[in-house]
């Protein structure tokens, strides 16, 4: 919605068509063309064969991958079920990273793109309750700042995007959110300036560093006492 407006051409990508359709209607009130593809990046080949014929149609400007499932412990379990490693490592780190390259090398021929990697400020930690999730966004952070230095000499840049907590609504949910409006006017802006990371609310990033500052034991202690709410 922020990037609507007229002379804008958008390709909307999602699994629930029903929403997909809801916010393609809504770009187009706002004057941009608004094309949609449903799919699941389960289905990674189809993925990268859709991507591939959309971008030799009409070429990527700019790439927003915002993909990622943030499933849990189920309840009473020691560790999550392999089906769950699975699908959260296919979703949070495969199909994007996969995707990413696949628009970068294309990007890096034409001289010039942007590729947004959203991530997660919870990649920062050893999350036991959410190993998967942490552990898939840990690596997807690692990938997009080797792919970043890559293709940076390519007119390319990728931009790591490492949000906290945020409220979906326009006010604030809990203590400590901020809307998701405010989420993506800072992350529009830090991709079209090309830069490497932008971390929302900046408070994450002091818990980043108390994560690597602080003792093992002492950390451990803290991380095995977090709870679900």
């Amino acid at each position: 919605m922020r990037l609507a407006g007229p002379g804008v051409r958008l390709s909307l990508w999602g699994r629930n068509p029903v929403h997909l359709g809801e916010v393609a209607s809504a770009c187009r009130s706002r004057g941009a063309e608004a094309e949609t593809r449903s799919l699941d990046l389960a289905g990674l080949d189809a993925a990268v064969a859709a991507l591939a014929e959309e971008d030799a149609a009409a070429p990527f400007d700019c790439a927003f991958l915002v993909a990622g499932q943030g499933d849990t412990l189920p309840c009473g379990a020691v560790v999550e079920p392999p089906e769950q490693v699975i699908r959260l490592s296919q979703t949070n780190f495969t199909a994007p990273a996969t995707l990413a390259a696949m628009l970068a090398e294309r990007m890096a021929e034409r001289g010039r793109g942007r590729i947004a990697l959203v991530g997660t400020a919870a990649a920062s930690h050893s999350l036991p309750f959410a190993a998967t999730y942490s552990g898939s966004k840990a690596g997807l952070a690692r990938y997009a700042d080797a792919l970043r230095l890559a293709v940076r000499d390519r007119g390319v840049s990728v931009t790591l995007v490492s949000p906290g907590f945020f409220a979906g609504g326009p006010t604030h949910a809990r203590p400590g959110e901020i809307p998701a409006g405010r989420v993506a006017d800072k992350m529009i802006a830090a991709v079209l300036a090309g830069r490497a990371e932008l971390v929302v609310p900046r408070r994450f990033l002091l818990l980043r560093w108390l994560d690597r500052l602080l003792p093992r034991p002492v950390r451990d202690r803290v991380l095995l006492s977090l709870r679900l709410p």
